[in-house]
């Protein structure tokens, strides 16, 4: 029998479906943990300082990416001897425990000190498992789009994540409207995360179907740890760049996603309401402009669209903030959060897939997932330095600042990446 992923039954839609579904719920629980983290601060982190109980929570938050790199090289290099297929139901199983340990976990008032130290083991499990799991369906993706269109299938990987935030984003409007503020803080934020594990169970059935990759079937050798190891220390280059050019897609997502409803009610002042509308809204706007980023990528390049989107995010993305602080309102955070969006989706759409076909083959999972932890152990933390920027600087408007700054990073990688034709073969040829 063929372990192909083509069949006469099983469409490139289905395999598509079929994978990005994990992703899918890896994001849903990272969303809901930052969209209820003053109620988890309360729950678990209590004290007299609300900042600082809020700071607590979110660093709890920020952690779980510091697991990513270790994940990254471990996970990464069982993906990459193993097989696609077995490392994304691997890395679906260690997500689900992790969110577990967050859903069922009581609060410090209950069980004490044990409360913090279960909920970040939970985090980091979560943090370990994701390592790999946006490089394993991206490499997936790419390994089975068809010819020409590598940058429309991979773009579906982000696509699944914006889902995620719509779906979580809504169950939040409803939770607001039906649960009192006491009672979300009580008891209410903990029904996103049981939700999140009633839908492991799906998950895990219809990623069991994957099949492997054609392209890694066809592969003679499939390299051991060792020489995986091997070969991305030898390729070290490459990972950096990669951390750069993440970087931007990393900051921008969790500002303009997790981080959104805690601006919106803590430093805007507006209602919950309001903030979980926008990041619906951000989530649908992230889901239009990926897949069209990545088909215009695919028929002109990568590297235009990544210089413009670059360029446009250094050069407002702090002015459009500023704007929005000065007169804080519904209208003016939709606004400026679908201009983010906007810049996110373009850039983000053609940079997933960029980072594919710069990594050599034989490692491709582990130097994609290496590139990608390294930089999410950076702007996982968005939330958390945005609200220090904030409380130190006395200026709202200084996240806008760090968006800037992510958005160079990605300038500068693009242009080491991409900077001569020679280079850009050599690149994908290493």
């Amino acid at each position: 029998m063929s372990t192909s992923v083509r069949s006469a039954t099983d469409s490139p839609l289905k395999a598509v479906f079929r994978v990005v579904s994990g992703n899918f719920l890896e994001m849903y629980d990272f969303t809901v943990y930052g969209y209820y983290a003053s109620a988890i601060a309360k729950t678990y982190f209590p004290n007299d300082n609300e900042f600082a109980s809020l700071m607590l929570a979110l660093s709890v938050f920020g952690v779980g990416f510091l697991m990513r790199p270790i994940g990254a090289i471990v996970l990464g290099a069982y993906i990459d001897h193993h097989g696609r297929r077995k490392g994304l139901i691997l890395t679906l199983t260690l997500m689900a425990i992790g969110t577990a340990c967050v859903a069922f976990v009581p609060g410090y008032a209950h069980i004490g000190i044990l409360a913090p130290v279960l909920v970040l083991l939970g985090r980091l499990l979560q943090g370990f498992s994701a390592g790999v799991e946006l490089g394993g369906v991206s490499v997936y993706l790419s390994e089975i789009a068809t010819k020409g269109n590598k940058g429309f299938y991979c773009a579906w990987q982000s696509g699944s994540q914006q889902v995620a935030v719509m779906f979580a984003a809504m169950l939040g409007v409803f939770l607001s409207k039906t649960v009192s503020p006491e009672q979300m803080s009580d008891w209410g934020w903990r029904v996103p995360f049981l939700i999140g594990c009633l839908i492991v169970p799906f998950v895990v059935y219809i990623r069991r179907s994957l099949k492997e990759t054609d392209a890694f079937m066809a592969r003679k050798h499939h390299p051991s740890i060792g020489e995986i190891m091997a070969s991305v220390v030898t390729h070290w280059r490459l990972v950096i760049a990669g951390m750069g050019m993440v970087t931007m897609t990393t900051v921008a997502f969790y500002f303009i996603t997790v981080y959104t409803p805690t601006f919106g009610r803590a430093v805007l002042k507006l209602s919950s309401t309001d903030a979980m509308l926008v990041t619906v809204c951000v989530g649908l706007s992230n889901f239009i402009w990926l897949p069209i980023s990545g088909a215009v990528s695919d028929r002109i390049g990568r590297r235009p669209v990544l210089l413009i989107f670059t360029l446009l995010t250094i050069f407002t993305a702090y002015p459009a903030i500023q704007w929005l602080v000065a007169e804080p309102s519904f209208a003016r955070l939709l606004g400026v959060e679908l201009w983010l969006s906007f810049l996110y989706g373009w850039y983000n759409g053609a940079m997933v897939v960029a980072l594919t076909e710069v990594m050599p083959v034989e490692v491709r999972t582990t130097g994609f997932s290496m590139a990608y932890s390294l930089a999410s152990a950076l702007g996982g933390f968005t939330p958390t330095i945005a609200t220090a920027l904030i409380q130190a600087s006395g200026n709202k408007a200084s996240p806008g600042i760090w968006l800037s700054c992510a958005a160079v990073a990605g300038l500068v990688a693009t242009i080491v990446l991409y900077r001569t034709p020679s280079a850009r073969t050599q690149w994908k040829a290493a």
